[in-house]
């Protein structure tokens, strides 16, 4: 048996810690296709902010949608092209807090919800918590629920009620002050769904890579043509039927799981 020599130790020691010094080493630099998509999607955000203290509220309430198709695209851009990073899923993080929590809380309070007092902010102030828990659940359990359904109201899809509500309000001047309650409402409700435990569906387990039937296909066309129509009701309907859904199936599967 023969005696190893303790420098070689010593440099096998010294090798191993180098090595890991490395792995621990941070990247510099982030990657810049889908950041880029997602800084779209915070100034979109910080524009609706702008607009609506400009009483702009259409171009407002329009900003938040777009803000909505960055926001989708920047996570498939990502996934499509492999550059899935820790900074990315935080930045993205934060700027939907922006333009989907905050922006649609303060052009609704600019809107109307500032005429109703400590009322109003309180609801606004509702919505932008409810987005922040909700956004804070989200991350931490990633990869622990079922991917196909959302635990809440995913906060675009409330941030789109609202500024489907706005914009649809503006296109056919239904004046504010006659629903300011009503509106009060809606958006602490928006808020309360967010932070709940309805499942909705997520339309993750769609495959848009593979084939679909003609049947399918046509009724794609015809929904787009439909919206095409009146963009700010029927996209604001659609997101109303998206946001009824997950009570709607919960009273379904409580009646289910009581009859047995």
């Amino acid at each position: 048996m023969t005696e190893q020599d303790p420098q070689q130790n010593t440099s096998e020691i010294e090798g191993c810690e180098a090595s890991h010094q490395d792995k621990q080493k941070p990247h510099k630099g982030v990657y810049l296709l889908p950041n880029l998509f997602t800084t779209g999607a915070l100034f979109s955000g910080f524009y609706a902010v702008i607009a609506s203290m400009n009483g702009q509220f259409e171009a407002a309430a329009i900003a938040i949608f777009v803000a909505m198709l960055f926001d989708g695209l920047d996570g498939r851009v990502a996934r499509m092209t492999n550059t899935q990073s820790p900074f990315g899923a935080e930045y993205d993080s934060l700027a939907d807090m922006v333009s989907f929590g905050v922006a649609p809380a303060i052009v609704a309070f600019t809107w109307v919800l500032d005429d109703l007092g400590k009322l109003g902010w309180f609801a606004a102030f509702l919505y932008v918590a409810g987005t922040a828990l909700r956004l804070a659940r989200f991350n931490t359990q990633i990869g622990s629920v079922d991917k196909r359904y959302f635990v809440g109201l995913p906060s675009p899809a409330a941030a789109a009620a609202v500024a489907g509500l706005i914009w649809m309000s503006t296109v056919f001047d239904i004046t504010p002050s006659d629903i300011s309650y009503l509106v009060a409402l809606y958006v602490a409700l928006a808020g309360v769904l967010m932070v709940s435990n309805v499942l909705y569906y997520s339309f993750k387990d769609v495959d848009l890579k593979g084939r679909v039937s003609f049947v399918i296909l046509s009724a794609i066309v015809l929904a787009i043509a439909v919206i095409s129509i009146s963009p700010a009701l029927f996209l604001w309907l659609l997101f109303i039927v998206y946001a009824c859904s997950g009570p709607f199936l919960w009273v379904i599967r409580r009646k289910k799981h009581l009859s047995k």
